[in-house]
C-alpha cells in the first residue's frame, strides 16, 4: 500500500496527545481510591514512578532517532536489538497487557458515567452492557483511519484537562494536611509502600510509548516522535502529581479508598454540588479518549510482527482505510470477555486487579527495549555519548525491575504465564517461516 501522504498523518501536537490522551485516561481518576489504604506514602509512588518513567521516555525518544521508521515502537525495538524470539513475546506481551488496561480504563468510564447514571453501579448486566458498546463504537471509529482517530484524540485530550486543572489547582485552597497521616497505612514497611504504590501509579504512565508505535504514520518521526514522548510525559505528570495531591488532601482516607468517583467527590467540595457532573463528564470523555488511543495501538503493534510473520498472518492485513483491522478486532473482543467474567466484583476492586495485570505484562516489553538500546546504538555504529547511554540503560533497566517486582506475586505469576502461552505460538509460527 503507498505511504500515506504528509496531510494523512500524525504532526506534533497529534501525536503528543495520543501520548498524554493514552496515558490521562483511567488510572489517574481511580487511583487515589486504590491508593488510599495505603496513606500518603502514595504520593512518594507518584513521584517515583514518574521519575522512573523519564527514564523510560528518554530511552523511546532516543530509539525513535535510531530507528525512525520502526512502526510498533516496542516490537520494533526489541527484534532489531534482541532478534526474532525477543520481539514476538513483546508484541505477544504487549497486547495481552493492553487487554487488561483497556479493561480497566472502560471499568473507570463506567465509574464516571455512573454519577450521571447510578443503575450503572446496582445493575451489572447495564454496566456490562455500557462497557462492550462503548468498545465496539471506538473499534469502529479506528476502522475509520488513523488520521480520524488522531482527530478524535486531540479533541477528547483537550477537554479532559481542563476539569482536571480545575481540581488539582482549586483543590490547593482546602487541603487539609491532617488527612495526610498517618503516613504509611500499608502495614509493611515504607520502602516496600513504595514500591507497591509506584507499581500501581506505573500503570498511569502506561503510554509514554504511544507516540513510537505508528511510526509509519508519523509526520517526520525522527524529529516529532522524540518530542512528543517527552512533552507528553511532562504534561500528564503534572496533572497526576498535583490532582492526587488535591483530592487525597480533600478527602478523609477512609471515605476515599470506598470512593468510585474521586475526582467529582473533590470537586464537590471546592465547587459544590453541581460540579460532581462536570469532573465526571470530564473524567468520561478522558476515559473515552484513552481507550480511542490504545485501540489504535492494538492494531499497530500486532500488524507489524505480522508483517515480520511473527503473528499470525491475518494480524498483517489492512482494510481500505489502511486500518490493521484484525488486530483491533480481536482486542475488542477480547476485552468483551474480561469484562463479562469479571463484573462480579466491585470497581475499584477490579480496577486494582487488572491495573497490576497490564502493568506486569507491558514491563516486559519496556525491559527488553532498554535492553536493546546499547545494542542498536552499537549496530548503528554511534561513536559518541556512551556513558550517557549506558547510565541511561542502567536506570531505566533497574527501574523497570523494580517495578515487576513492585506488582506483586500474583500480578508476576499470571502475567508471566500469559508470556508463556505465546511459546507455543511462536515455535509454530518459527516452524511455518523455516519451511515457507
Amino acid at each position: 500500500m503507498a505511504e500515506p501522504s504528509t496531510k494523512n498523518k500524525l504532526g506534533l501536537w497529534t501525536s503528543t496527545s495520543l501520548v498524554v490522551g493514552n496515558m490521562i485516561g483511567a488510572g489517574v481518576f481511580l487511583m487515589p481510591a486504590a491508593m488510599a489504604s495505603f496513606g500518603s506514602v502514595g504520593l512518594l509512588g507518584w513521584l517515583f514512578s514518574g521519575i522512573g518513567s523519564f527514564f523510560l521516555a528518554k530511552v523511546f525518544a532516543n530509539l525513535s532517532k535510531l530507528l525512525p521508521h520502526g512502526t510498533g515502537g516496542p516490537y520494533a525495538y526489541s527484534q532489531s536489538g534482541l532478534g526474532d524470539f525477543a520481539g514476538f513475546l513483546m508484541a505477544w506481551g504487549y497486547f495481552i497487557s493492553n487487554c487488561g488496561g483497556l479493561t480497566a480504563i472502560t471499568i473507570s468510564f463506567i465509574g464516571a458515567m455512573s454519577t450521571f447514571f447510578p443503575i450503572l453501579i446496582t445493575n451489572g448486566f447495564v454496566a456490562v452492557g455500557t462497557g462492550l458498546c462503548t468498545v465496539w463504537l471506538l473499534t469502529y471509529i479506528n476502522s475509520l483511519g488513523v488520521v480520524t482517530t488522531g482527530k478524535v484524540q486531540l479533541t477528547t485530550t483537550i477537554l479532559k484537562i481542563t476539569p482536571l486543572l480545575l481540581v488539582a489547582v482549586g483543590g490547593l485552597f482546602f487541603i487539609k494536611f491532617k488527612y495526610f497521616l498517618p503516613f504509611n497505612t500499608s502495614g509493611g514497611s515504607v520502602l516496600s509502600a513504595i514500591g507497591i504504590t509506584g507499581a500501581m501509579t506505573m500503570f498511569s504512565y502506561m503510554g509514554i510509548e504511544s507516540a513510537t508505535i505508528p511510526a509509519g504514520s508519523v509526520e517526520d518521526p525522527g524529529k516529532i516522535i522524540s518530542k512528543a514522548t517527552i512533552l507528553g510525559l511532562f504534561i500528564a505528570a503534572a496533572v497526576y502529581i498535583l490532582g492526587s495531591f488535591s483530592v487525597m488532601g480533600l478527602i478523609p482516607a477512609k471515605v476515599l479508598e470506598h470512593s468510585v468517583t474521586p475526582y467529582a467527590d473533590a470537586a464537590v467540595i471546592i465547587y459544590g454540588n453541581s460540579a460532581r457532573y462536570w469532573v465526571s463528564a470530564g473524567v468520561a470523555i478522558s476515559a473515552f479518549g484513552a481507550l480511542n488511543g490504545w485501540i489504535l495501538v492494538q492494531g499497530q503493534v500486532p500488524y507489524a510482527t505480522a508483517k515480520d510473520k511473527l503473528f499470525p498472518i491475518p494480524f498483517g492485513k489492512l482494510n481500505k482505510k489502511g486500518v490493521p483491522y484484525f488486530g483491533i478486532l480481536i482486542n475488542a473482543l477480547m476485552i468483551s470477555i474480561f469484562i463479562c467474567m469479571n463484573y462480579t466484583k466491585g470497581l475499584v476492586e477490579q480496577f486494582k486487579f487488572f491495573l497490576l495485570f497490564a502493568v506486569l505484562t507491558s514491563l516486559i516489553p519496556f525491559l527488553f527495549s532498554v535492553a536493546a538500546y546499547p545494542i542498536i546504538r552499537a549496530r548503528k555504529k554511534i561513536t559518541g555519548g556512551w556513558t550517557a547511554a549506558l547510565i541511561l540503560t542502567f536506570l531505566a533497566f533497574a527501574y523497570t525491575m523494580w517495578m515487576i517486582a513492585g506488582t506483586g506475586k500474583d500480578a508476576v505469576y499470571y502475567g508471566f504465564l500469559m508470556l508463556m502461552l505465546g511459546v507455543p505460538l511462536y515455535m509454530w509460527l518459527a516452524y511455518k517461516k523455516e519451511n515457507a
